[in-house]
């Protein structure tokens, strides 16, 4: 099996400078299916507060924002979506928010201690709610807690520290630290078309993704929110997305990748595009439908209407378009895996 170690960092940005992104992608895929096999991973993706505290200036759910109808899921809403998914056999739950004072350290560790009970244990929970002291962390880990998503979105300092009102790049990274140090199966990504980046910001961002080895990376297009400071930014082309999702494969064949929402936002087969250039996760959003439509990170986002687990059959089909099949298995990162084995 290829192995993280065996990759040159240098060869592979050589070849990513040179190909069209046909080449690209053909070669990223054919890396996936021979390390992932033709597997999808299904995650089941609860958004269960639009409050935030942070004011970052790309987000729609911005404090600043007061068109925004916010809303909080209890945490009784919570287990119950997760006991749903449970009985509908998904084995992983992706729990998103923004940075809301409410779910404070210990309501979060009482929620992710009941949901284990419920589902006997048999589930993974990823938690993605930002920068927290290390101890809220470890604590989180020993409440049940499996994986941490949180994207650096940038890896020019200079434009995430404007991009997020001053929050600076190496706080991000270094709280990324902290997961690893602790146990955590880690995932990070960014954002892909941010007005001030370059190529070069997009190769480095693939770099910084190598280096940290991350277990887990989520790359997606950037989508102009009305109502923030970057609305009149352009929208660049989901080329620039897909190509850097080959990268990112090409350095880190062993990480789960999943075909993000904003890519089937921004193209109707964003999806199958990012799956096709090394994607190897969906992850559909079972929010409750009278609440999910003000989780707006970005205009136009998809799949609003209608119910994450009627989706599932969706992506079925999806799958099945680039000769993939879903799987609702735990589905570890193998980079994870490796490093627990050591």
């Amino acid at each position: 099996m290829t192995t993280a170690t065996s990759v040159d960092p240098k060869a592979v940005v050589a070849y990513y400078r040179t190909a069209s992104t046909g080449e690209l992608i053909q070669r990223a895929d054919a890396l996936c299916r021979s390390v992932h096999g033709d597997k999808v991973w299904l995650r089941g993706l609860v958004e269960f507060s639009n409050f935030c505290g942070m004011d970052c200036q790309y987000c729609g759910i911005r404090h600043s924002n007061s068109k925004v109808e916010r809303y909080r899921l209890t945490p009784e809403q919570i287990i119950d979506l997760t006991v749903q998914g449970h009985e509908a056999g998904l084995r992983t739950f992706v729990l998103q928010g923004g940075e809301d004072p409410w779910f404070t350290a210990d309501r979060v560790a009482q929620l992710l201690d009941s949901i284990k009970t419920r589902t006997k244990g048999e589930v993974a929970i990823t938690l993605s709610l930002g920068i927290r002291p290390r101890e809220t962390f470890r604590l989180w880990k020993n409440a049940g807690a499996d994986r941490y998503l949180m994207r650096f979105e940038t890896s020019d300092p200079d434009l995430h520290a404007r991009l997020r009102c001053g929050v600076s790049l190496e706080r991000r990274l270094e709280a990324l630290d902290d997961l690893r140090d602790l146990g955590w199966e880690v995932g990070s990504g960014f954002m892909v078309g941010l007005p001030g980046e370059t190529e070069e910001t997009r190769i480095r961002n693939a770099l910084l993704c190598y280096e940290k080895h991350f277990d887990m990376v989520g790359i997606g297009p950037f989508i102009p929110h009305p109502e923030t400071p970057l609305a009149q930014a352009p929208q660049q082309p989901l080329e620039l997305a897909l190509r850097a999702t080959a990268l990112v494969r090409l350095l880190l064949p062993l990480a789960n990748m999943p075909a993000t929402t904003a890519a089937g936002s921004l193209d109707k087969q964003g999806r199958e595009k990012m799956m096709a250039a090394g994607a190897n996760v969906l992850m559909p959003n079972i929010t409750p439908e009278d609440v999910k439509k003000n989780y707006l990170l970005y205009p136009n986002k998809i799949c609003l209407d209608e119910s994450g687990f009627e989706c599932i059959n969706c992506l079925d089909i999806r799958t099945h378009l680039v000769q993939k099949t879903i799987d609702y298995a735990r589905g570890d990162s193998p980079s994870w895996r490796s490093g627990q084995s050591e």
